[in-house]
């Protein structure tokens, strides 16, 4: 454990960010557990669009890499695609 009051703090900090984190986090994947198990097309639309906010957030608040959520919207794409046709 940190003794000095400055490192007491980014302790603090870190575990604060790190609760937030984890839920953002579950929150992402869970979204995108939603558009992969859609039944309908109409309900894999709305779980899409849902799930790309989400990505999104999270690639610019620095919480996964911008280039995961593209891929990870490209993969949702496909399986959009394949739930219409």
């Amino acid at each position: 454990m940190p003794k000095i009051r400055s490192a007491k703090k980014r302790l603090r900090q870190a575990r604060a960010r790190n609760a937030l984190n984890r839920t953002q986090r579950a929150a992402l994947r869970t979204a995108i557990k939603k558009v992969r198990a859609a039944a309908t097309a109409a309900d894999a639309r709305a779980a899409y669009q849902a799930a790309e906010r989400l990505l999104d957030r999270a690639a610019r608040k620095n919480l996964i890499h911008r280039n995961v959520a593209a891929r990870q919207k490209s993969r949702m794409q496909k399986t959009l695609k394949g739930k219409t046709a």
